[in-house]
């Protein structure tokens, strides 16, 4: 077997590569990786993560990576540098360009290229990262107990994420850039009886302000009349939505209209028959890396079965 030719190809690092990775290696399939779109995924901008069973005391979120990464090289899992930019899953073996140079093909391909968090795209927010700027209440909002926060959105993902952060932070302040809200009418009603959260309509969010400890407050823009006021706060919560990762399996996976990939009901089995996705970038409700590990697992297994009967 050449070194550009997989059994089982897996593109992305995230917990969902990483454990796709560490059972196939283990069922000898020598499993080759791509690092993928977003190397290491969303972990690496985590500072700290205390929600994945087995680290009682939590671990910083590129350490967590780490491990998983030794733990898949330990089963002899080869690695290879490059984003994967152009597919061709119409016939096997099937093909795959990494930084549209390098050709590889493989006999089963794990899609696990998880998706992004869409950002406000301000060089403040991108500078705090990890240190007081989020895009999930479920992995960050325990390290807000007792503090005030600030939610950006006006979508159910936002009314969410306001109303999990109710559960620790003292204030919620919700940032919503129109004077009303595009969220389902009951999440509207829960938000707007919920005593914690505070709306901030005709609002944007201009500047992240902070110290050396990190966030200390967001500068907010009123849309109609252009004055700015600082609001403070310990933490700012960006909910407006993910992007999975998906550009270079247009035309070659089925997705939906945001362009999460399809899978079969119950597995990791997408459109096309050896293709199998797992993670992020065919959940768009957990988001979560254990739940991705998860549909790793899963992934290497179907990918395992499915060789079998080839």
């Amino acid at each position: 077997m050449s070194d550009k030719h997989a059994q089982v190809l897996i593109i992305g690092t995230g917990p969902a590569g990483y454990t796709a990775a560490i059972y196939a290696a283990r069922a000898e399939l020598s499993p080759l990786v791509i690092d993928g779109i977003q190397p290491d995924n969303q972990l690496t901008t985590t500072t700290e993560v205390e929600n994945f069973p087995g680290f009682p005391e939590g671990l910083q979120g590129p350490q967590m990576m780490d491990l998983f990464r030794q733990q898949a090289v330990r089963f002899e899992t080869k690695f290879v540098s490059g984003s994967v930019t152009k597919t061709d899953f119409t016939q096997r073996p099937f093909k795959l360009w990494v930084d549209d140079d390098d050709q590889y093909t493989a006999d089963a391909v794990i899609v696990a290229t998880g998706a992004s968090a869409k950002y406000l795209g301000l060089e403040s927010e991108q500078k705090l990262l990890g240190r007081g700027v989020s895009a999930c209440a479920t992995c960050d909002g325990f390290f807000y107990r007792g503090k005030d926060v600030v939610v950006i959105g006006g979508g159910d993902t936002a009314m969410e994420e306001a109303q999990f952060l109710t559960r620790f932070a003292t204030k919620v302040t919700l940032v919503h850039r129109r004077d009303e809200f595009r969220a389902s009418k009951i999440m509207r009603a829960r938000t707007l009886e919920n005593e914690k959260i505070e709306v901030a309509y005709n609002s944007v969010v201009e500047d992240v302000l902070s110290d050396d400890a990190g966030v200390t407050g967001v500068r907010l823009k009123d849309v109609k009349t252009g004055e700015t006021r600082d609001v403070a706060c310990h933490g700012m919560f960006v909910a407006i939505g993910h992007k999975p990762n998906t550009d270079p399996f247009v035309g070659q996976l089925e997705m939906d209209d945001v362009g999460y990939l399809k899978v079969r009901a119950g597995s990791t089995i997408t459109s096309v028959e050896g293709v199998f996705a797992a993670g992020d970038v065919s959940d768009s409700v957990y988001r979560q890396a254990v739940t991705a590990a998860g549909t790793g697992c899963m992934a290497a297994i179907d990918a395992e079965r499915w060789l079998a009967e080839q």
